[in-house]
């Protein structure tokens, strides 16, 4: 077997003392809340609506597809600020239809030394072997730096091993590698720490310690932290690796909850630049536009950007799930006495190393958030139903996401009308001649079933965007491209509950470029950050008036690009 490459001289692996004094906490905890509610979990967790769309995406005809639902960025009571078991989420996920759940638990003490880790990679084989969801492991990672990362790893023997390595190792907030002053030597540091880790995580899969490994960028401008140097710098470091970064982060009902006042904004982006704020970012990158984050959602602006140097570079979106908006549970009891801190301290979760079972109150809690599934969908285009083919899809750019269950299928074409290439999908690049015409065959399977808000979503209209490849930018802190924009709109309302397409037009191409697609339910936009030339109706910040932050009302669709290369 291929020995674990240590990025440190001392070891981090898992003694047996601290497996078991993780194991010894979790007893005390519970014992502490069978106290409290008469079992581990004694009542299943509620929620206000039942109603869901069910199931896997068909697989499309053309494409040959399995297209799973995936949420990749999952808390549990093994993150210092979540509450819910494993058990208690696979569960609601299971109901909402998600096909694959990552748990993917802060970076924190008491998760890598006092048993966290290994307590749940033990749940979570578990649940591969008795479930039919597909179960992921990985870790938030607070990027030095930077904000934080998904962090995934195939399932196998080493998977939780070569997490904990990582965490130890490479993570911001334990390593102290956080705030740097801008331009500082300390910046530098800690963005090559950045660097090193993604490529470490590479080396692992090569040398065979693990079969795969994945890294997203979560919640990129939630501070404007993610520099654009940055974002190029972790994809560079390892493209088989770092794919991307969410489209649109989870807390989706921020502005939605309990204890969340109407001028919140979804996805918790409610803040203000701070000292190692990236100055690349104008003030409104702060705030989501129709719940997507401001880096995704401007056409010609910073994915863009990306996309036009030739980068296949992703998106994605999640639940990012911890605390269930209106949900009746409340975070469960630590054990008193014997050194215990008084309530859910962070102290009271690096000894334990997870949060205690909760606790049903029958009264509404606050919170952010909405099960896996039930509001937020990435959709994968896998070619089989395994562990595997899911994470090569995702590398592979075969996704698409939307809100709201929005709609229930979508298969993308793009063909050359003289069939002189074969046709690809999503994150693939059609090759042709000069002069070739090329169209775009769009398939959609509307959603039949109201959704957890008791709307029956209906799209609108699918928006067609173009841009250029122009190569590499000489600038690594560029966030612009100027030669994308919307091309062209379909009106799709209207079409009814059966499964229809429409065809864009792409012409003769002379130049190597992309496409990608949008849609809404039509409900807000306004003319996008760029001017009307380039977006004249995209999404929008929602305003602070009674219910303008509900997110059931402003629902969108992104696909991931296709390129096309002119020979």
């Amino acid at each position: 077997m291929t020995e674990l490459r240590s990025p440190h001289a001392s070891s981090l692996a898992p003694s047996r003392r601290t497996v078991l004094r993780g194991s010894v906490a979790a007893g005390a905890l519970g014992a502490a809340a069978a106290a409290t509610t008469g079992s581990a979990i004694a009542e299943e967790t509620p929620v206000t609506t039942t109603d869901t769309t069910e199931g896997t995406d068909l697989a499309p005809a053309e494409t040959g597809l399995e297209w799973l639902v995936v949420d990749h960025h999952v808390h549990s009571l093994y993150s210092h600020d979540a509450k819910y078991t494993m058990e208690m989420i696979m569960d609601k996920a299971e109901e909402f239809g998600v096909d694959v759940i990552a748990f993917t638990e802060h970076s924190n003490w008491g998760h890598a030394n006092e048993g966290g880790v290994w307590e749940a990679n033990r749940l979570i084989r578990k649940a591969r072997d008795e479930r039919k969801l597909m179960v992921l492991q990985g870790i938030e990672w607070y990027i030095p730096a930077a904000e934080h990362c998904t962090v995934l790893v195939a399932p196998g023997i080493n998977e939780a091993r070569v997490l904990r390595t990582f965490e130890l190792a490479f993570d911001g907030k334990l390593n102290g590698w956080e705030k740097p002053a801008l331009d500082s030597p300390e910046e530098k540091f800690q963005q090559e720490k950045a660097v090193e880790a993604i490529a470490w995580l590479g080396e692992q899969k090569r040398e065979g310690f693990i079969d795969d490994a994945i890294v997203i960028a979560n919640h990129p401008s939630r501070y404007c932290i993610d520099s654009p140097l940055e974002l190029r710098a972790w994809h560079d470091a390892d493209r088989d690796i770092y794919l991307g970064m969410e489209g649109a982060p989870g807390a989706q009902g921020s502005a939605f909850g309990l204890n969340r006042d109407p001028k919140f904004q979804r996805g918790e982006y409610e803040n203000s630049r701070r000292k190692d704020s990236s100055p690349h970012y104008p003030d409104e990158a702060f705030r989501t536009r129709g719940g997507f984050d401001y880096l995704t959602s401007v056409v010609g602006g910073m994915w863009d950007s990306l996309l036009s140097e030739g980068r296949r570079y992703w998106i994605t979106s999640n639940s990012d799930f911890h605390l269930k908006t209106h949900d009746t549970y409340r975070v469960g009891d630590y054990p008193k006495g014997d050194g215990w801190e008084e309530g859910a301290s962070l102290g009271n979760f690096n000894r334990a190393g997870r949060r205690p079972v909760p606790v049903n109150t029958n009264e509404a809690q606050g919170g952010s958030d909405y099960w896996p599934g039930q509001f937020s969908r990435t959709h994968v285009g896998a070619t089989s139903r395994s562990y595997e083919a899911v994470m090569e899809a995702m590398r592979a750019g075969r996704i698409w996401i939307e809100h709201g269950h929005l709609i229930s299928g979508l298969e993308v074409v793009l063909f050359a009308k003289d069939d002189s290439a074969e046709p690809v999908t999503l994150g693939g690049t059609l090759k042709v001649k000069a002069g070739t015409e090329l169209g775009l065959r769009v398939s959609v399977t509307p959603t039949t079933k109201e959704n957890s808000a008791g709307i029956l979503p209906e799209l609108a209209h699918i928006d067609l965007i173009r841009g250029l490849i122009t190569g590499e930018v000489e600038d690594v802190n560029t966030t612009t491209a100027p030669h994308t924009k919307v091309v062209d709109r379909k009106e799709t309302a209207g079409h009814g509950l059966e499964e229809f397409t429409v065809e864009f037009d792409l012409g003769a191409v002379e130049e190597n470029g992309y496409i990608r697609l949008r849609g809404s339910d039509g409900k807000r936009s306004g003319v996008g950050p760029m001017g009307a030339d380039v977006d004249p109706a995209g999404p929008i910040p929602h305003g602070g008036e009674n219910g303008a932050g509900s997110p059931w009302i402003d629902t969108w669709m992104y696909t991931n690009p296709i390129f096309f290369e002119v020979e």
